[in-house]
């Protein structure tokens, strides 16, 4: 899924008790006025989750590159009455898509891969089992939706046994890119836009082969630990953490098929759980980097990740959009689900603002109306509206 439609101030010693009460007048008041937003954002979501049986939802939003403003409202699973909490974990679903990019970028600022090399050297021995038509393809195609493959692996049953393999992670993933490959292409590469787990299967063992490490250790070594995302982590949450919920009922085991969520293998195509607050740290820096000031990569990285390939609305792994519900962009979004969860980011560079929407369940339950409630309001304060020069 890709588009959609605390600060501390201190007084020098020598000032402190001269202006100790104004400080703490103004303490106070940021005190007030930060519980008074996040009561705010807190009503906004139990109202935009009545009508529906999503179980929860959370909410966080960006103002001028800091967290403002982050709420929650609902229960862990339907069946029990815990309330969730602003340190509790969720599933991102292919949010998590920007993450992976990001990864491959670090290895990439370190000589260790190249975006424009092609499969045919990236995979030299695959070449003679791979379609034709795959051996040009380049990381950029792969991780842009523009590779040309199919959505997922055509044969079910082939996808479906992927959910009670044994072996190791990186050796299934093997498996995995091999029967990719050798499935026919969706479309001619590099012509247009197809949104392709596939194409991040693929980018993943890539860099797994080039570094000797599992996707799940560079993830963690290259993105989560340089931004301190201390709660992010792979796979469905943990024990007493929010559930995904699909159908009315939590998903309390593992997916067993396609049908129900995504198998152990899709870390790096949307298989991560992680707090509000994770999530947002990576979004903070991702506006911070279209500004060029970021600390994760390169300008060039920030650049190439956030600028749309010719003829698709793609970069890497962000939606590109002029504009959003009537809101001046450019506008970074990427949502994400597996059926059991709907996770949204979109981010508003101009503005250094953006709003992240998590909700524990997905669309046959009411999770699109419920985010899309809060969202729609957010917009109205995190960007202006299109002028009519701008249409």
């Amino acid at each position: 899924m890709h588009t959609i439609i605390s600060e501390r101030t201190t007084a020098s010693p020598s000032r402190r008790m001269r202006h100790l009460r104004r400080w703490l007048g103004v303490s106070l008041l940021c005190v007030a006025a930060s519980a008074s937003a996040a009561d705010d954002l807190r009503e906004r979501i139990a109202k935009a989750l009545q009508g529906t049986t999503t179980p929860a939802m959370g909410v966080l939003v960006i103002r001028d590159g800091r967290i403002a403003e982050q709420a929650v409202s609902g229960v862990r699973r339907n069946d029990e009455k815990v309330a969730v909490s602003t340190a509790d974990a969720w599933m991102i679903g292919s949010t998590g898509k920007p993450i992976t990019v990001a990864m491959i970028a670090r290895l990439v600022e370190q000589g260790v891969l190249k975006w424009d090399a092609p499969l045919s050297t990236m995979l030299p021995d695959l070449t003679a089992q791979m379609q034709p038509a795959y051996r040009n393809v380049t990381l950029v195609q792969l991780l842009s939706h523009r590779a040309g493959l199919p959505e997922n692996l055509t044969d079910g049953v082939a996808l479906d046994a992927f959910f009670t393999d044994t072996r190791a992670l990186p050796v299934q993933r093997e498996a995995y890119i091999k029967a990719a490959l050798s499935e026919a292409p969706a479309h001619p590469p590099g012509t247009e836009f197809a949104y392709s787990n596939s194409g991040f299967m693929i980018a993943a063992v890539i860099a797994e082969r080039a570094t000797g490490k599992d996707v799940e250790t560079l993830i963690h070594r290259e993105v989560f630990q340089p931004l301190k995302m201390t709660g992010a982590g792979f796979g469905p949450t943990t024990a007493g953490q929010p559930l995904g919920h699909r159908a009315g009922t939590p998903v309390t085991r593992a997916p067993q098929k396609a049908d129900d969520g995504v198998p152990p293998i899709y870390t790096a195509a949307g298989n991560l759980h992680m707090r509000l607050q994770d999530l947002a740290l990576f979004a903070i820096d991702q506006l911070a980097g279209s500004h060029g000031k970021g600390t994760l990569l390169t300008p060039a990285s920030y650049a190439l990740m956030q600028s749309a390939q010719p003829g698709s609305p793609s970069g890497l792994d962000w939606g590109v959009q002029p504009s959003i519900a009537g809101r001046q962009g450019p506008v970074l979004v990427h949502g994400g689900s597996d059926g059991n969860w709907l996770a949204w980011v979109v981010l508003f560079p101009a503005q250094n603002n953006g709003v992240i929407a998590i909700a524990n369940a997905a669309e046959d339950m009411g999770a699109d109306t419920a985010t899309m409630g809060v969202l729609g309001g957010l917009f109205a304060e995190l960007a202006p509206a299109v002028t009519p020069a701008a249409k």
